[in-house]
């Protein structure tokens, strides 16, 4: 039975207190300053997964954190949830040390981990039933709740229903909605729209901006360029453990890249030829995929002119606005999928886990991606080959 559409509740979700206040965020100096980085390091042997990071969360805002696998985005999540302690540098969270006072900054906090961990032989509303237990909330207040929260990612005609057969993206909103059953003051969340189809997405983008809208503090990691653009107020761009750029989308795109870009594609056989040609065309800078030709320009349609003034004729061409994607091309020299090297002419060449204990007497285990299964609290280079 699809999904009943549904408004959202006249009031803000996250309107709940605990039932035991652990800690206050009038202990940070800033006190809108909900978590400081500064020097933030985590090591793993030899591997340094996370490299001297600074960087501060601001109460209401959404934070991501942007970057391909192995940037160490995820180590840095895992060190914030209190789930891996910090090899160096410092961090605070709520105005808390992580290392000494976990216990009762995960009590604050809701988790969206990158694979659903839900109990599927349950009901769609024992699951939170059971995880508010685990906060030691009563059951009244779980149920009422759990009324608004499923009213909220529109699953309240599922209540009932077991999980087993949802939809992945029903079960993606399902998972939030588990995550803000204690009304955490920050929400993390870890690729939250990976492996979802377009349509799904959009549901659950929609959910997280409605939770922006109400005030939540969002924290989150993605790979997906549209996603941070849809859902950011400020990012950081990762890799190698370092972090390459910070600031709102417009604010990166503004800096580290052109108003369009061309996109050219060229057969097989005229690719190579193609591209050394295009150094002609004035632009800030060219880009050579192994499938198209990106000419980075504030004019699209006068550059696509130039392009055909070469006598080359491609055979597609497209003319589109900035994205981070470009921004993360320019920053580390290479797609945010693939890791490959790129090749760039023109001016810019350059070289350039513990399981989540939640509190005391949670069950543990672990999912794949580091957080609990029970559901509880080196830079690119650039190859000057044209």
């Amino acid at each position: 039975m699809p999904a009943r559409s549904a408004e959202v509740p006249s009031g803000p979700v996250n309107h709940f207190e605990l039932s035991q206040a652990l800690g206050k965020v009038s202990d940070v100096p800033d006190p809108d300053a909900l978590i400081r980085a500064s020097g933030l390091t985590k090591r793993f042997g030899q591997f340094t997964a996370v490299d001297g990071i600074d960087f501060e969360l601001r109460r209401g805002e959404a934070f991501g954190f942007l970057g391909p696998n192995g940037a160490g985005k995820s180590s840095t999540m895992r060190m914030i949830g209190c789930v891996s302690p910090p090899t160096g540098g410092e961090l605070t969270i709520l105005g808390l040390d992580p290392v000494t006072q976990g216990a009762a900054i995960r009590a604050r906090l809701g988790v969206v981990p990158q694979e659903d961990t839900l109990d599927v032989e349950l009901t769609v509303r024992e699951n939170l039933l059971v995880y508010g237990r685990y906060f030691g909330l009563s059951r009244q207040v779980i149920a009422e709740r759990t009324a608004r929260l499923l009213e909220f990612v529109q699953l309240s005609e599922r209540a009932n229903d077991h999980v087993e057969p949802l939809s992945g993206g029903m079960k993606r909103r399902l998972t939030i909605a588990r995550s803000l059953i204690n009304e955490p003051e920050i929400l993390i969340l870890d690729e939250p729209t990976t492996g979802l189809d377009p349509q799904a997405r959009h549901v659950v983008w929609d959910r997280l901006f409605r939770l922006k809208q109400q005030g939540v503090t969002l924290i989150l990691t993605t790979h997906y360029m549209d996603e941070a653009e849809q859902l950011c107020d400020r990012l950081v761009v990762m890799d190698g453990g370092k972090i390459a750029a910070e600031g709102s989308p417009r604010e990166l795109i503004d800096t580290y890249s052109s108003r369009e870009v061309l996109e050219l594609r060229f057969s097989t056989f005229e690719h190579d030829q193609a591209a050394e040609k295009l150094t002609a065309v004035p632009a800030d800078r060219i880009e050579v995929l192994a499938d198209r030709v990106l000419l980075y320009v504030d004019d699209g349609d006068a550059a696509m002119a130039g392009v055909r003034g070469l006598a080359l004729e491609p055979l597609t061409s497209l003319v589109r606005r900035s994205t981070l994607e470009d921004v993360f091309l320019r920053l580390t020299g290479r797609r945010l999928e693939d890791g490959g090297p790129l090749r760039l002419c023109g001016p810019a060449r350059r070289s350039d886990t513990t399981a989540w204990p939640g509190p005391a007497g949670w069950p543990s285990g672990r999912s794949s991606s580091g957080w609990s299964t029970t559901g509880g609290p080196g830079g690119g280079r650039f190859t000057p080959a044209c």
